[in-house]
């Protein structure tokens, strides 16, 4: 039996109806490996610590929600969680509200941004605060099931990163043509061959990051992310999950600068990385 949690709590407190594996049972049934892991693990958890990270631009009344969201359920698989929330210079009383959820939720570290500077800003500045060896990122628009984050952990002990690509697509037709054009322009220019590039619930190790800074300020970071990956001959995984409508709040990946800053970051991106030693510079470069 399939359902989405009510995360509706917005008070710190877990009144969040869990899943079972097996309906009715009153404990969490662990996979396989997850067992496994945690026969060999000290703390009785499959792993030691996450970096989670939700960019957040106009989210108040999402932020609260994803953080609990978040806690319930990261903390059957991890010892030690760390919930960074970066505000990326909302106008509305998302930075209050983050501020008020860090200040009573030791897991929150929360991120501002004094104006809006882009999604792909926001993610960068997440993950350089991120201190775990794992680091996930999703939307704080709670469009995606984070209980679905074990379909990740059954494969990162093997890969670099973990994608999840949206199995049935909760969007408007105009922004699966957009997505589909997007994807198609991506694997020509630059090689990525990924189904759902742009799918926000990711899960990589920290190595994946290290030896040159990410640049993208937009929505091309998902891009660079991959590319940079894909140039480093790192393994990427992916797999299928469950995506559903935008519940409250609006999105901003159809709006029209969105768009232009994207492109222009892509053509950037294409030039630094279509020549061998042009990208090998291009990294010693960022090293310094």
């Amino acid at each position: 039996m399939e359902y989405r949690k009510d995360y509706s709590d917005l008070n710190g407190h877990e009144e969040i109806e869990i899943v079972n594996a097996v309906e009715g049972s009153d404990s969490y049934e662990y996979s396989a490996r997850m067992k496994e892991r945690i026969a060999f693990s000290e703390t009785g958890k499959p792993y030691k610590g996450i970096s989670v990270i939700f960019p957040a631009y106009n989210e108040e009344d999402n932020v609260e929600r994803a953080v609990n969201a978040a806690l319930s359920s990261f903390r059957r698989f991890f010892d030690k969680i760390e919930i960074i929330v970066v505000d990326d210079g909302s106008r509305d009383k998302t930075c209050e509200r983050l501020d008020a959820l860090a200040e009573t939720t030791p897991e929150v570290v929360a991120k501002h941004h004094a104006k809006n500077r882009g999604y792909g800003a926001a993610l960068r500045t997440g993950i350089e605060s991120a201190q775990y060896d794992l680091i996930f990122f999703s939307d704080s628009d709670l469009q995606f099931d984070l209980d679905e984050i074990e379909l990740l952990l059954e494969w990162i002990d093997h890969h670099d990163i973990v994608t999840g690509y949206r199995a049935k697509r909760a969007d408007p037709m105009i922004r699966k043509l957009n997505a589909w054009a997007w994807g198609t322009l991506v694997k020509t220019l630059l090689g990525v061959k990924v189904r759902d590039i742009d799918c926000a619930f990711k899960l990589f190790h920290r190595h994946v990051f290290d030896g040159y800074k990410l640049e993208s300020v937009g929505a091309m970071i998902n891009t660079e992310i991959l590319a940079r990956a894909k140039q480093n001959k790192m393994t990427i995984k992916e797999v299928p999950v469950n995506h559903y409508s935008r519940e409250v709040g609006e999105q901003t990946g159809a709006n029209i600068k969105v768009i232009f800053k994207a492109f222009r970051e892509l053509i950037e991106m294409h030039g630094k990385l279509r020549k061998p030693q042009g990208a090998a510079m291009d990294l010693a470069m960022n090293k310094k």
